[in-house]
């Protein structure tokens, strides 16, 4: 066994599962415009809302399952269920764990910095996308 291959392990239990997120994300947001209907979910982005939240419930029941029990396979599940299902659900679920740790370490305004600036520069970056596009479209 080479010593590559707990690498490659990883990459691919991150790949599997990101795909299997990615899915489930698809097909929860059909449901949802299926259920509300196109012109509900086109006025607000219901199945974003709804994906952001259940995954972050998700993410943390994950955590503290992981953190609790401490499985011997908690790093492989970390990968597979952490990074890549819920990664490839929603990586808000990402921000959400780690918003939540700085806070519950105590670093309050380090966690405000995190919040605005992701929300922040995620929207620039976004805007600054469509912009870079028109002008060179």
């Amino acid at each position: 066994m080479s010593n590559n291959s707990p690498q490659l392990y990883a990459s691919l239990s991150v790949a599997l599962g990101g795909g299997i997120g990615a899915l489930l994300r698809y097909q929860l947001g059909r449901s949802i415009t299926g259920w509300l209907g196109a012109p509900v979910v086109s006025a607000f982005p219901f199945a974003t809302l709804a994906v952001n939240t259940f995954g972050s419930l998700l993410m943390g029941i994950l955590a503290g399952w992981l953190v609790r029990s401490a499985p011997e396979n908690a790093e492989g599940l970390r990968l597979l269920l952490g990074i890549g299902v819920l990664g490839g659900f929603t990586t808000f679920s990402a921000f959400s764990l780690e918003l939540a740790m700085l806070i519950q370490r105590g670093q309050v305004g380090m966690a405000a910095i995190y919040l605005m600036l992701s929300v922040g520069l995620g929207v620039t970056g976004f805007i600054f996308g469509l912009a870079m596009t028109r002008m060179f479209s």
